[in-house]
C-alpha cells in the first residue's frame, strides 16, 4: 500500500466538527505503512465520544474502500476540542413545579453532608415548605436509611401522557435515591456516563408535583456529578459542609471554588460548620471542640460567603439517622433549633441572591480543559 494514495482516500473523510477534509485541517499527525498494516494517527476536534467513534469509523471505510479492503488499520485518535466560552453557558430548563433547587455540597467525605440534608429538609417542612431531596450520591446513598424508607419503591404516574416516577414520601419530604433501586448489598459499580444518565432520570423523570425546595445530597469531592447536575439543571444555590477541621476545611474551600469556576456560577448560598462542638449529656453547658474551634466561620470570611450556623456533635443525631427519623423532628432541645437556625439563615441567604442575582444558567461544558486524549 503506498502512503499517499492513503492520504488521498483521507482527504475524502471530513473532520470530526464537519469544518473541512482531514487533510486540509492537518488532522492528519501521521500515517505508517507496514505491510498490509496501516497506523492512522488524527486529531478529532470534537470531544464528544459517539463523533470520535463516527470520525473512526469513517477512516477504516476511506481506505478499505479506495485503497486496499483487507487492511489492518490501527487509529490512534487525540481529541482536541477547543473550548468555546460563548457556548459554554444555556439558559436551563427548569423542572415543572420546582421553586429552588439548591445543592448540598462538601469537599470531603465523613463531615456529615446528607445528614445535614436530611435535617435541613425536615427543618424547611416544619416551617410550612414544600421539599424534595435527590439523593445525587449515586455511589453511597443515604437517604432511603434516613428516612426509614430502604423497603420502599418509587411508583410509576402518567402526567400528560408521559410515565414518570412518582417519588417515595415520608415524613413530608418526597425523596428519590438509586437506593431504592439497589439492593442494600449491591454495589453501584457504573462509569461516569452512566451515573450520569442515572442521576439526570432521577432529577428530570420524576413528578415531583409543586416543591418549594428541591435538595440535591451531592457526593463528596468535585467530580462528573457535580457537572452534570449543574448540566441538568439550573441549580439555584449551593450549599457546603464542613467541619472546623483543617483538613475538611481545605476541601471545603475547594468546594466553593467549583461552583464559582466561571463555567459554573452557581452562588454560594453559604457555610454550614457540622460537629461544632461536642456538649456531654452530664455537662450540657460544657463545650469541647474536638475538630476545632469556629474554623468553618473563619473559611466563610475568608472567601466571603455567609455562615449559615453550626451543628453540635451529639449523639442522638448519629442514633437519629441510624433508625430513620432525623433528629429534627424532636420537638425541642439544642439540635431541631440548631438545625431550624440553619435553615432560616438559608433562606436569608437564598432571598439575598434571588433580589440581587440573575437565574442561574444550566451549563454545557464542553472540555474542562483545552484538549483530553482518548
Amino acid at each position: 500500500m503506498d502512503r499517499n494514495k492513503i492520504l488521498e482516500a483521507l482527504s475524502s473523510v471530513a473532520s470530526a466538527s464537519g469544518r473541512a477534509n482531514l487533510v486540509a485541517n492537518g488532522h492528519i499527525q501521521n500515517v505508517q505503512v507496514f505491510g498490509d498494516e496501516v497506523i492512522v494517527d488524527v486529531i478529532s476536534d470534537v470531544a464528544a465520544l459517539h463523533s470520535k467513534k463516527k470520525l473512526e469509523v469513517e477512516i477504516l471505510k476511506a481506505i478499505h474502500s479506495l485503497v486496499n479492503e483487507k487492511a489492518k488499520i490501527k487509529i490512534n485518535t487525540t481529541v482536541v476540542a477547543p473550548a468555546e466560552p460563548e457556548n459554554q453557558r444555556i439558559r436551563g430548563e427548569a423542572i415543572a413545579g420546582v421553586g429552588h433547587i439548591i445543592a448540598i455540597a462538601s469537599g470531603k467525605g465523613g463531615v456529615g453532608k446528607s445528614t445535614v440534608t436530611a435535617n435541613l429538609a425536615i427543618a424547611l417542612t416544619s416551617m410550612g415548605f414544600k421539599v424534595g431531596i435527590v439523593d445525587a450520591d449515586i455511589y453511597g446513598p443515604s437517604m432511603p436509611m434516613m428516612f426509614d424508607a430502604v423497603t420502599e419503591k418509587p411508583g410509576s404516574i402518567e402526567v400528560e401522557g408521559v410515565r414518570k416516577m412518582d417519588p417515595v414520601e415520608a415524613y413530608g419530604v418526597k425523596l428519590m435515591s438509586i437506593g431504592f433501586f439497589a439492593g442494600t448489598e449491591q454495589a453501584v459499580v457504573w462509569r461516569g456516563p452512566m451515573a450520569t444518565k442515572a442521576l439526570t432520570q432521577m432529577v428530570r423523570d420524576t413528578h415531583w408535583g409543586t416543591l418549594d425546595f428541591l435538595l440535591l445530597d451531592l457526593p463528596p469531592g468535585t467530580g462528573d456529578i457535580h457537572l452534570s447536575i449543574v448540566q441538568a439543571v439550573p441549580v439555584t444555590g449551593a450549599v457546603v459542609v464542613s467541619t472546623p477541621q483543617a483538613v475538611a476545611l481545605a476541601d471545603a474551600r475547594k468546594g466553593v471554588g467549583m461552583f464559582r469556576m466561571e463555567a459554573i456560577a452557581v452562588p454560594v448560598l453559604g457555610i454550614v460548620e457540622n460537629m461544632a462542638y461536642f456538649s456531654p449529656v452530664e455537662l450540657p453547658e460544657n463545650k469541647y471542640f474536638i475538630f476545632g474551634k469556629g474554623g468553618a466561620r473563619h473559611l466563610s470570611n475568608e472567601v466571603n460567603v455567609p455562615f449559615l450556623g453550626e451543628i453540635p456533635l451529639v449523639q442522638s443525631i448519629r442514633e437519629a439517622g441510624d433508625v430513620g427519623r432525623p433528629a429534627a423532628l424532636q420537638t425541642s432541645g439544642l439540635v431541631p433549633q440548631a438545625f431550624m437556625d440553619v435553615a432560616k439563615n438559608v433562606i436569608t441567604s437564598l432571598a439575598a441572591r434571588v433580589e440581587n442575582l440573575p437565574p442561574t444558567e444550566a451549563v454545557r461544558i464542553t472540555t474542562m480543559a483545552g484538549c483530553s486524549k482518548a
